[in-house]
């Protein structure tokens, strides 16, 4: 147990250090950076796994030798608690010799003693056991479920281990992107950017999917957002809906054992090129912001993507820029103010175009550095404007070039997906976990022997006993427990000096 505290103490110090120092899995981007202004110290922590300590040989070794501890304690401890519970109450040789005793002259014979104080000690929940030698004693004692509610409490714990490794070990974490109208399939393909899985993970993805029907946000009058909820359709591997949900922060959807929690949101303009009257593109494309510099809030600042076209000659990528709300923008430009954006009003979407071989296989990005800017312009929500010219079509008329629509603004759903079996594992093991703490909280071992010597016309009633825990609350108890005794031995005693000897 010993060892099992002092690996427990380990790794309570490799979590901290799992907070503290940023970890590959969770922000890659906060390590490069941690290491580009931390030389030393960066390769230092490097080496030493700091930034993956949850994946790292020493955190699964300590891991490893607190499960094997957990179970050399445990396994002992189980077959001496069974051996205990199946012996009977043991018989003392010289009870007097206690730190608890007493002695009561009764006017009852040994024999009905002996039977009125085994009553009295079973309804106080007292194993009690006879002298095997057919005298007039009993061994008594209680308190065998704190051992159990121990027992049961380290057993729960060992089971919550095992649940992490196995859910952790096996399951799988990621993030998906939805625009409105859209369905995400559980496929590896389909995730957005770093797709976690456990170091037992068999490959295998379970083709769920979710439909994004619609997503609302709400804000308060600064720009805080007070609610973002996604209303999904949730669908099983033969694309079949099974059951309607509302995502919302802290209030997942799940099926077939995974999990689709709230994550963030963002704009989705739908973008259409056409050549002529063919069709190349069409689809709302997934728009990104930048950090705001410090003092402007991030939401006036404006949203970035990107449209890129490999089927014409020569290639044609597009870097476009989004304001959902164009009163900001023309406040911008006019006081130079930037206002929070937080709904669609009138939107403007402004395009770069250029020319050249594409290079960069980033949906998110655009290398023009082998690119020649073919024009510019802007594109206002239903407007058709052709990219040579860059001047808005009027309705009715027939394109001859190359043009972009802008006909609708929708948005995304950024979901975080995963799926870890081991939860109902750590669920059952907390519940255990509760139910082995209440006997230690609400039970003591006690242990009590009885003794009835006849003397005269009465017999001398011996008790003596000790606790194990709660030493104090018990010496009240053994008083109450002798005064029931020598009761149910018939009635008062029938020799008013009493001899007690309440410490020794």
């Amino acid at each position: 147990m010993r060892t099992a505290l002092i690996l427990l103490l380990m790794l309570a110090l490799a979590s901290v250090a799992g907070s503290l120092v940023p970890q590959w899995p969770n922000s890659p981007e906060r390590v490069v950076r941690f290491q580009l202004d931390h030389p030393l110290v960066g390769a230092f922590y490097g080496r030493a796994g700091l930034f993956d300590v949850y994946g790292s040989w020493w955190f699964i070794l300590i891991t490893t030798l607190l499960f094997v501890s957990l179970v050399a304690c445990l396994f002992p401890r189980t077959r001496a608690l069974v051996r205990t519970l199946r012996q009977s109450p043991v018989q003392a040789r010289e009870i007097d010799a206690f730190r608890l005793y007493e002695e009561r002259m009764v006017p009852a014979d040994p024999a009905r003693v002996i039977d009125g104080s085994r009553r009295v000690l079973r309804r106080r929940l007292f194993r009690v056991a006879r002298d095997d030698d057919g005298r007039p004693a009993l061994a008594a004692e209680k308190g065998a479920l704190r051992e159990v509610g121990s027992l049961l409490f380290h057993w729960a714990f060992l089971l919550i281990v095992i649940g992490v490794i196995y859910g952790k070990g096996t399951g799988f974490t990621g993030r998906a992107v939805v625009a409105e109208g859209k369905t995400w399939i559980d496929a590896r393909a389909n995730y957005d950017g770093q797709l976690r899985t456990g170091r037992f993970f068999s490959g295998t993805f379970t083709g769920v999917g979710v439909h994004l029907r619609g997503f609302e946000d709400t804000y308060r009058r600064t720009g805080q957002p007070m609610d973002f909820v996604s209303h999904v359709d949730l669908l099983d591997p033969h694309g079949d809906v099974v059951d309607r949900a509302d995502i919302r922060v802290n209030d997942p959807a799940s099926i077939d054992g995974v999990e689709f929690f709230q994550y963030g949101f963002g704009w989705a303009p739908v973008v259409e090129v056409r050549q002529g009257d063919e069709l190349i593109a069409s689809e709302p494309i997934t728009f990104v912001q930048d950090t705001a510099p410090e003092g402007v809030p991030q939401l006036a600042m404006p949203w970035h993507g990107v449209l890129k076209l490999p089927s014409l000659h020569p290639q044609v990528g597009l870097t476009l820029e989004l304001w959902p709300d164009s009163r900001a923008w023309l406040r911008l430009r006019t006081t130079g103010e930037p206002v929070a954006m937080t709904q669609e009003f009138q939107p403007l979407l402004f395009f770069k175009v250029f020319r050249g071989d594409l290079t960069d296989t980033s949906p998110l990005s655009l290398d023009t550095s082998v690119m020649r800017k073919a024009g510019q312009g802007v594109v206002g929500a239903g407007q058709t404007v052709d990219l040579r010219t860059a001047k808005a079509l009027a309705d009715g008329s027939s394109p001859s070039g190359l043009t972009i629509s802008f006909p609708e603004l929708r948005q995304y759903s950024v979901l975080q997906v995963s799926r870890d079996r081991g939860v109902p594992l750590v669920l059952l093991a907390a519940i255990l976990v509760l139910l082995g703490l209440l006997p230690a909280l609400y039970t003591s071992r006690r242990k009590v022997w009885v003794r009835a010597e006849p003397d005269g016309n009465g017999t001398v009633l011996k008790v003596g006993g000790f606790a194990l825990q709660r030493k104090p609350q018990f010496e009240e108890e053994f008083s109450r427990l002798v005064d029931a005794m020598a009761r149910a031995a018939g009635g008062a005693p029938a020799v008013e000096e009493k001899e007690r000897v309440s410490s020794r």
